[in-house]
C-alpha cells in the first residue's frame, strides 16, 4: 500500500489528535498541523507577497493572525516534503480548501461526527498540567491522584478556553467557518463520515477501514 494522503475534519474535541497519532503509527506518514508548520517555518521569506511583515514569525510575535496566503504556502510546502501525511487543522475555510484542492490529491477525507453536547462534555472536562503539558479528563482519563499530574506532580488546571461559554463559542465559529469545507468535500470519492462518539478503539476501526478502502 502506498503512503496515504489523509485529511481529518471535525470540531474541537472530536478526537482528531488521538486518531492522527494512530494513523502516523500505522501508515508511517507525517502528521502535519497548521501550528506545527508555522512554527517550523517562522523565518520563511515572504517578502515577495507584499504583506505587512516579511516572515510568518513576525505575525506570530506581534500576536496577529497569519494571513491565509502565508498559511497556504507553508502548509503546501510541508505536504510536498512528505511521502504521505495526515493533515489536521487545515483547511479552515472554503478558500483554503479550494487552494489545497488545486495543489494536492487527497486519498481520504474523514469527518468526525460528534454531537455538540458530547463535545462540550469532552472539552469542559479537560484538565492540563501547566508545567509539562500533559492532558487529562475528569471522566475519561483521570490522573492517579485527583487534580495532580502523574508526570511531574504539578496541580492541574482548566484552560480558559475550556470553559463552557468559550467552548460553545469555539463550536459556533467552527460551524460558521469549517462546515462549508465539509460540504465542499462531501460527495467526492475520498469523503467518509466517522462516528466519533465511540471509544478510541471503535473510532480507529472506522478510520482504518475508511483509509484502506480508499488507498
Amino acid at each position: 500500500m502506498s503512503q496515504p494522503h489523509v485529511l481529518l475534519l471535525g470540531a474541537p474535541g472530536a478526537g482528531k489528535g488521538t486518531q492522527s497519532k494512530r494513523i502516523v503509527e500505522e501508515y508511517g506518514v507525517d502528521h502535519i498541523t497548521t501550528g506545527d508548520a508555522l512554527r517550523a517555518n517562522k523565518g520563511m521569506d515572504i517578502s515577495d507577497l507584499g504583506l505587512e511583515y516579511d516572515t510568518p514569525g513576525a505575525y506570530m510575535d506581534a500576536g496577529e493572525l497569519v494571513p491565509d496566503e502565508v498559511v497556504n504556502e507553508i502548509v503546501v510546502t510541508a505536504l510536498g516534503e512528505a511521502d504521505g501525511f495526515v493533515l489536521d487543522g487545515y483547511p479552515r475555510n472554503l478558500e483554503q480548501a479550494e487552494f489545497l484542492d488545486e495543489r494536492t490529491d487527497l486519498d481520504a477525507v474523514l469527518v468526525f461526527d460528534v454531537s455538540e453536547a458530547e463535545l462540550v462534555d469532552r472539552l469542559t472536562g479537560r484538565r492540563v498540567c501547566p508545567e509539562c503539558g500533559a492532558n487529562y479528563h475528569v471522566e475519561f482519563d483521570q490522573p492517579e491522584t485527583e487534580g495532580v499530574c502523574d508526570e511531574c506532580g504539578a496541580d492541574l488546571i482548566q484552560r480558559e478556553d475550556d470553559t463552557e461559554e468559550t467552548v460553545r463559542e469555539r463550536l459556533r465559529v467552527f460551524r460558521e467557518n469549517t462546515e462549508p469545507v465539509i460540504e465542499y468535500y462531501r460527495g467526492s470519492d475520498a469523503f467518509a463520515e466517522v462516528d466519533g462518539e465511540g471509544t478510541p478503539d471503535e473510532v480507529w476501526d472506522e478510520v482504518e477501514a475508511a483509509i484502506d478502502e480508499r488507498v
